[in-house]
């Protein structure tokens, strides 16, 4: 899969460009970590330039946006391609209210393969009768795939909304659905030590 970056216009943040199947995915890095994920078209971001260290990410050492891109870039790549995912241990920078936060943390514990109604998410985080605020947070969520917001239908089994476009969830609930046998005997096997 391979990636673009660009200059970014925020002094404060590192961006890139992966491809994958599914189009065109910005990354925004900032001196935390992954800030922001979106799809886009490949009209809107067509320079191909070296990932630029900025005023934030300066002090870090050498390269170390750069790694994140490269860890990022290669779980990407390794969930399109069904194997394991490897999203946890991803260095995040998630920015949101006191809920928001807990719902995305939330999100992060629903397994591949897995659903889970706005109510029922609601009732994780503590508030059964927040599953509208939950659907906000959801929309809200800044990087969708990696905090797995597509995971979250609505109580009667309607896929519900999706900030990258519903045929984008349908795909990765199917391609979840398709490969989570493999994820999980991989995953076991790794466990284990055999692999």
């Amino acid at each position: 899969m391979p990636t673009k970056t660009s200059h970014s216009t925020d002094p404060s943040t590192a961006r890139a460009i992966i491809e994958t199947p599914l189009g065109l995915m910005y990354l925004e890095f900032s001196a935390k970590g992954l800030r922001n994920l979106t799809f886009m078209g490949e009209e809107a971001h067509s320079h191909n330039t070296a990932m630029e260290s900025t005023r934030e990410t300066e002090p870090l050492a050498k390269g170390v946006p750069q790694q994140w891109h490269d860890r990022v870039a290669q779980a990407v790549k390794d969930y399109f391609e069904g194997k394991p995912g490897a999203f946890e241990g991803l260095p995040l920078d998630l920015q949101g209210s006191p809920f928001y936060l807990r719902v995305w943390q939330e999100l992060r514990k629903i397994p591949l393969g897995e659903t889970v109604s706005y109510q029922e998410l609601a009732r994780r985080v503590g508030n059964p009768q927040a599953s509208r605020a939950v659907g906000q947070a959801c929309g809200k969520n800044p990087i969708p795939l990696i905090v797995p917001c597509h995971r979250v239908i609505a109580a009667n089994g309607t896929l519900g909304g999706f900030s990258s476009g519903l045929s984008r969830k349908r795909w990765f609930l199917e391609h979840e659905q398709a490969n989570v046998k493999d994820w999980n005997r991989n995953l076991r096997q790794k466990r284990k030590g055999w692999v």
